[in-house]
């Protein structure tokens, strides 16, 4: 072979050898938005990197439900009902004195008759003692009860214009029985009751039950406006129609109401028995169910001579 022919060769080889091998094509980068993967699996998920984990909630745990327990209006212990209605019942027992009828006149000359009876029906966890007076200057309907838990009374009632009211308090002097010269207990304390916020009228009123004696108590009526004091409005003095129910000069003996254990004044009968109830609300309540009541005091009977 010609020298000069070996040497194009060569040469050719080296230009085809540099073109194949050693020449590095570089690709334009695909837009990260116009690429997609061809499979879920391909890639892994990613989180953004702006995005933080937010830590779980907490899981509330919530205590059961108490069948049967009063509001924990004091948050004291809760009572169960059997305990929360006897509590109601003794501290309402020292006025049995208001029971009967009632005949009123203020000091404006405005008569008042109100009547007072148990009521065991309405709400049988909070017993009560309801009020009626068709001509009450101040309150025309009313019903006493106790909240065990806050150690109050509380008297929701409405007035004369149809207002709903609701008071609360406690006693400003304590309840004293005073015996007189003829040896029978007079029945005296002074129970404050207190709206707790002016009503929508942006009035606020007191009321005051002074009991004087068994047969006589005095309705105090006191208002206010804003932030100033209570001002008297009016005095109502009540005297008792009839016999008082409430005190004896000697035990009750067989005359004890089967449901408030007051004096009884009204008989009842069922299946041959006669009992006794201490006025109109306790002979409903025995009516609806003699059968409770009976049994219920038979068992205090028991628990009484133990």
């Amino acid at each position: 072979m010609q020298p000069s022919l070996f040497r194009f060769l060569v040469m050719a080889c080296l230009i085809f050898s540099g073109l194949s091998c050693g020449t590095k094509t570089t690709l334009p980068k695909p837009d990260s938005s116009d690429t997609k993967p061809t499979s879920t699996t391909d890639i892994a998920p990613t989180k953004p990197i702006e995005q933080t984990e937010k830590p779980a909630a907490k899981r509330r745990t919530l205590a059961p439900i108490e069948i049967g327990a009063s509001t924990n209006v004091g948050g004291g212990p809760v009572k169960s009902t059997a305990e929360q209605v006897e509590s109601v019942r003794s501290a309402l027992k020292p006025f049995q004195i208001l029971l009967g009828s009632w005949k009123g006149l203020s000091q404006k000359a405005i008569a008042d008759q109100p009547q007072w009876a148990y009521d065991w029906v309405s709400d049988p966890k909070f017993p009560g003692m309801k009020m009626v007076s068709e001509k009450g200057a101040y309150i025309r309907q009313g019903r006493l009860s106790y909240l065990p838990e806050s150690d109050q009374f509380e008297l929701k009632a409405r007035d004369a214009d149809g207002t709903e009211r609701t008071f609360r308090g406690t006693f400003i002097e304590p309840i004293r029985d005073v015996a007189t010269d003829e040896k029978k207990l007079q029945r005296t304390y002074k129970l404050q009751l207190t709206e707790p916020e002016p009503n929508g009228a942006g009035e606020q009123w007191r009321i005051t039950f002074n009991q004087q004696e068994n047969n006589r108590y005095i309705l105090e009526v006191d208002r206010k406006r804003g932030s100033g004091p209570f001002s008297r409005v009016d005095t109502v003095h009540t005297q008792r129609e009839g016999t008082s129910f409430a005190l004896s000069e000697t035990d009750y003996g067989d005359k004890t109401c089967i449901i408030s254990q007051g004096l009884g004044t009204i008989s009842v009968s069922y299946k041959g028995q006669t009992f006794w109830v201490c006025c109109s609300g306790c002979k409903s309540a025995f009516d609806d169910d003699p059968e409770k009541w009976i049994a219920k005091w038979e068992e205090k009977k028991k628990s009484m001579t133990k």
